[in-house]
């Protein structure tokens, strides 16, 4: 059987697992698309590359499995860059996949040569890059891909293959197909370490558990393990945002305390956590400069990130939970004194008292933007338990993302440290075609215009996303920090931060969904209902007032110095 480079491609990617592929099609690149048709591989044609990346991207997160984005020749390739920076971001294994101009025709002046070395731009943004040159080889490069991208630390990588070799001509019979060229296996932690870990857990008053993003990537044999030891000591349980719902359902308290808890604690056990900023870099008033550390991570340069890892454990986040569970059972008896706990529920509740207020803001003309957080909130949480969630914004992303509670893996994907906004329609579909249950994507007006396209692409697969626009009128996390740290400037007027009002559920109208706009908090889950009922892509236009700040942007704008209401008041001339 004569087949060409794109074939070869399509057939090692089928033997890797992979199920589908995001792509925009280019000439130089229909061989792989081809050759997914022929494989049984599902063809996703997105509006927009870097939107292609971000599906990509959720689907790993959501799954743990690796996605795929194929993009043409330079224009293409360079139009992913920000999507490939943020599942570097997120350590999320995504390849990347692209043509270039045939080898005759290097450094020529042919279109779309441009004398880039896109590898090497691509070499810097992802964990490994690589060119190939015989279209034989093409199985053995894509089997080294998916070892670089599920190593200790996961991340993106890069394929690239000029137009001549991508069509060259082979017998599939000469080729050679890797076979068992990578493994599951987690590395297991250091004995004598887990019993020292187990042996602070065991003695710790007021323990508290982080887990990170990247122990979805390593959870397989530790879900039961986490959720028994959680159990076992009363520990509560703070998880970052795609580790929410990965070892526990956040309607047992346990799991949903543990933020709150971090400035009292006295051993914190970190399983695959980043000590970042939404650690406070692990340091004060966050959290307790007195505490002990138990840092395991598969990664070692994490080990003693920005805090002290009194114990660092170089394992997998499954393996070690389940040595850990173990030890810990062999050195103390089940808790059953729940004074921790419960002293950890109250200081979550002081932790979050500023949001919650929010969420229980008085009925005001344009709504709240936390109220409207907070009825979509209740419908998922009570109507809606097993819908996935795609946050996306500024302001909007992090009032849904405390808005919610979750209930299995992968329920919910949001931007990583690096903070990217657009990203939820490509969310949106990657988190679709990962469990095919309902997604509702919820983001600022500022946000939703990145991608708008990709209506069409969720109206053409039958893509039942259901878009909930909190519309302030402007880019409101910049805006409203503005006003509190640029006084003198804003006297001359707001510049551009601000939007005009315009009725974007009509979008969904035009690429054959459906849309509302919404006025009243009473209308919005009745909308959300209505839309659901239709089985197409909606979106719900909800206008939201403008001066009303998620204590995050207070805290930005401010320079992490905390304000009265007074104060805030003032800011925004609501005295």
């Amino acid at each position: 059987m004569i087949v060409n480079g794109g074939r070869l491609f399509a057939r090692q990617l089928k033997k890797e697992g992979v199920e589908q592929i995001f792509t925009i099609c280019g000439g130089q690149i229909m061989p792989v698309i081809y050759g997914c048709r022929a494989e049984g591989i599902k063809v996703i044609d997105v509006r927009h590359e870097n939107a292609g990346v971000y599906a990509a991207d959720a689907y790993a997160r959501t799954t743990g499995k690796p996605g795929v984005i194929l993009a043409t020749v330079t224009p293409g390739v360079m139009q992913t860059m920000q999507g490939v920076f943020e599942a570097r971001a997120a350590g999320s294994p995504v390849l990347v996949i692209s043509a270039s101009v045939s080898v005759g025709e290097f450094d020529s002046g042919a279109e779309q040569d441009m004398g880039m070395d896109t590898v090497s731009i691509l070499r810097s943004n992802t964990l490994w890059a690589a060119k190939i040159f015989e279209a034989e080889r093409i199985p053995e490069y894509v089997a080294k891909a998916f070892r670089q991208m599920l190593g200790a630390a996961p991340g993106p990588v890069y394929l690239e293959v000029p137009v001549n070799i991508m069509k060259s001509k082979i017998e599939l019979d000469d080729v050679k197909f890797p076979q068992k060229s990578r493994t599951s296996a987690q590395a297991f932690g250091d004995p004598a370490l887990i019993d020292q870990a187990a042996d602070l857990l065991a003695g710790a008053k007021q323990p508290v558990l982080v887990v990170g993003d990247a122990a979805i990537f390593t959870a397989e044999g530790g879900r039961q393990a986490v959720e028994e030891l959680v159990d076992y000591l009363n520990l509560p349980v703070y998880a970052t945002t795609m580790a929410r719902g990965l070892f526990g359902d956040e309607d047992k308290t346990l799991f949903r305390i543990g933020e709150g808890a971090l400035c009292e604690a006295d051993v914190i056990v970190t399983l695959a956590a980043a000590m970042n900023f939404r650690l406070n870099n692990g340091q004060p008033p966050m959290i307790n400069d007195k505490a002990k550390f138990v840092q395991i991570h598969p990664d070692v340069r994490m080990i003693g990130f920005n805090c002290p890892a009194d114990v660092g454990i170089v394992a997998g986040t499954g393996a070690a939970a389940r040595q850990l569970l173990t030890a810990v059972k062999a050195k103390t008896a089940k808790k059953t004194d729940d004074a921790w706990a419960k002293k950890a529920e109250k200081l979550h509740a002081e932790y979050r008292k500023d949001w919650d207020d929010a969420y229980n803001f008085a009925d005001i003309t344009p709504m709240h933007p936390a109220r409207l957080a907070a009825e979509v909130g209740k419908f998922l949480n009570e109507e809606a338990k097993d819908w996935s969630v795609a946050a996306d914004g500024g302001d909007s992303y992090e009032w849904i993302m405390r808005a919610v509670r979750l209930h299995r893996p992968g329920q919910i994907v949001g931007y990583a440290a690096n903070g990217t906004i657009g990203t939820g329609q490509g969310f949106a579909m990657g988190q679709w075609f990962a469990h095919k249950k309902p997604v509702l994507e919820f983001t600022g007006d500022g946000s939703i215009g990145f991608y708008l396209g990709e209506f069409d692409t969720m109206a053409r697969f039958g893509i039942p996303v259901i878009c909930v626009i909190s519309n302030d009128v402007q880019w409101g996390m910049v805006k409203m920090a503005e006003t509190m740290r640029s006084e003198d400037e804003i006297k001359n007027g707001y510049l551009a931060t601000t939007l005009a009002e315009r009725r974007y559920e009509k979008i969904a109208e035009v690429f054959g969904g459906y849309g509302e706009y919404v006025e009243d908090i009473k209308d919005v889950v009745p909308a959300i209902k209505r839309a659901a009922k239709t089985g197409k892509p909606s979106i719900i236009n909800v206008r939201v007032d403008s001066e009303h700040p998620c204590p995050f942007t207070i805290m930005y704008g401010c320079g992490g110095r905390p304000l009265t209401k007074e104060e805030i008041a003032a800011y925004f001339n609501k005295k």
